[in-house]
């Protein structure tokens, strides 16, 4: 964390790969109708189930746009860092007993082992919820479900495009080892980085990170320790670009780390954040290991026709943190509504010119200052132990604790004082000079400055 940044904590990990059993080939009859919705509700796939697709299907479903939500294992669970900002609680209406931990104490590490406090600085009643993907996304397709989504348990295998602009996309997934097809007028893809939907329209190459994660029981006296305390490691040792990560969970654990640019050795940054961790999770039992990709950066193209991609399918993830599920969950609801407008004001019609406007420039226009300032901030902090060493002892600043709270929990570029973002560039300068990495970082952090003052 450091100035005026948004810290976000991981929230997510690697997937396998599907290896599909010999299919049946049973294919459901279809019948081709045109995208207008003159004598029928608008008909959306939406292809991912967690909270970016079940948003989307709920805000589709409860506006009355026949919607098919088609996801692969509803009841699997996706490796999670599981931290959510404050303001997803009442903008998503989630229920407290998800909460698993409410974190009061966060701890960033350097790699001499100086570390920053965060938790004085936070206002009555603010925390960061933890809670388990599991947990949520189970919760939030069932809401979808009483909205009036269907939910389908299968596995999203192609998309065939229209010849004409009247005509439906047709959808194959696999279902109890058969094939089937559903005709729907618009797609929606939220199955994840790896997201097939984005081959199908070509949306573009980009990178991705590694994340990888074990769940640890620890002693009771030991996860005494982290029933309000999440603690961040930064160091060439647990990553050479990101940071390794203890969070607690509702009765255990979650230790990991993540790479871009050494993924082959993700599993030796794992070894380095449980030497790390040392002591406080010694002794600890693990239960699970998990591992996802995670996207580095939004898509080259994240609409194309009728179809549009949300959540790690389109790259919401943001750099310097990995924060992912708010971003999941409100571009879903987004792009959700954004059809839903544009099938109501006028012939029914959904174009791929009202999608970009509707859905993307309101989404870059409210967050991709947000992702460019955390890139700049990773770029400028992240490189070298020294960069990390100025990081933490910024991050010891009061003031610059108050303004990641502002940012992280209700997710705008908090608006400072003047007087005192003057001073704490003073302060990031000299950070950056005792370090000795101001003339190779000078331009970006001159960037990531004109960058607040234009949110300001």
């Amino acid at each position: 964390m450091a100035a005026n940044t948004h810290h976000r904590l991981l929230s997510s990990t690697f997937s396998t790969t599907i290896l599909l059993p010999p299919l049946k080939r049973k294919t459901t009859s279809i019948s081709l109708i045109s995208a207008r919705a003159d004598s029928r509700p608008l008909r959306a796939a939406v292809i991912g189930g967690g909270p970016a697709g079940s948003s989307a299907s709920e805000a589709l479903a409860a506006a009355g746009v026949e919607t098919y939500l088609l996801e692969r294992n509803p009841g699997g669970s996706k490796p999670c860092g599981g931290a959510i900002p404050l303001c997803m609680l009442d903008e998503f209406s989630i229920p407290e007993e998800l909460i698993d931990r409410r974190v009061t104490q966060m701890r960033i590490i350097s790699p001499s082992n100086l570390h920053a406090d965060f938790g004085k600085t936070l206002r009555p009643g603010e925390h960061i919820p933890m809670l388990r993907r599991e947990v949520l996304d189970a919760f939030l397709r069932r809401r979808a479900e009483s909205s009036g989504a269907r939910l389908i348990a299968g596995l999203f295998t192609a998309l065939e495009s229209p010849s004409s602009a009247t005509e439906p996309y047709i959808v194959h997934y696999v279902k109890d080892g058969s094939v089937n097809t559903i005709a729907v007028d618009v797609v929606i893809g939220a199955d994840g980085a790896n997201s097939r939907v984005a081959k199908a329209i070509d949306a573009g190459p980009y990178a991705q990170a590694i994340a990888f994660q074990e769940r640890i029981r620890l002693p009771p006296a030991k996860m005494e320790r982290y029933a309000d305390l999440a603690e961040m490691y930064v160091g060439g040792d647990v990553s050479p670009d990101f940071y390794g990560w203890v969070f607690p969970k509702c009765d255990h654990v979650a230790v990991g780390t993540g790479t871009t640019v050494a993924r082959s050795q993700i599993k030796k940054f794992q070894a380095g954040i449980r030497a790390r961790a040392g002591g406080k999770i010694a002794g600890g039992e693990v239960i699970r290991v998990e591992a996802h990709p995670i996207p580095e950066h939004p898509r080259p193209r994240r609409v194309r026709g009728r179809v549009a991609l949300v959540g790690d399918a389109a790259g919401y993830v943001t750099k310097c943190s990995g924060e992912g599920i708010y971003f999941a969950a409100k571009s879903g609801r987004l792009c959700g509504e954004a059809i839903v407008k544009i099938w109501k004001k006028g012939e029914g019609m959904v174009t791929e010119e009202e999608l970009k406007k509707e859905y993307l420039r309101k989404w870059d226009g409210e967050y991709l200052g947000m992702f460019r300032f955390l890139d700049l901030l990773q770029r400028v902090f992240y490189g070298s132990n020294i960069g990390r060493e100025a990081l933490v002892e910024m991050c010891q600043d009061e003031y610059v604790q108050r303004m990641t709270f502002d940012s992280y929990f209700y997710k705008r570029l908090a608006e400072g004082d003047r007087w005192k973002d003057v001073g704490l560039m003073l302060k990031t300068v000299a950070s950056l000079a005792k370090a000795r990495i101001v003339g190779r970082e000078m331009e970006n952090l001159m960037e990531m400055q004109q960058l607040v003052g234009n949110k300001s």
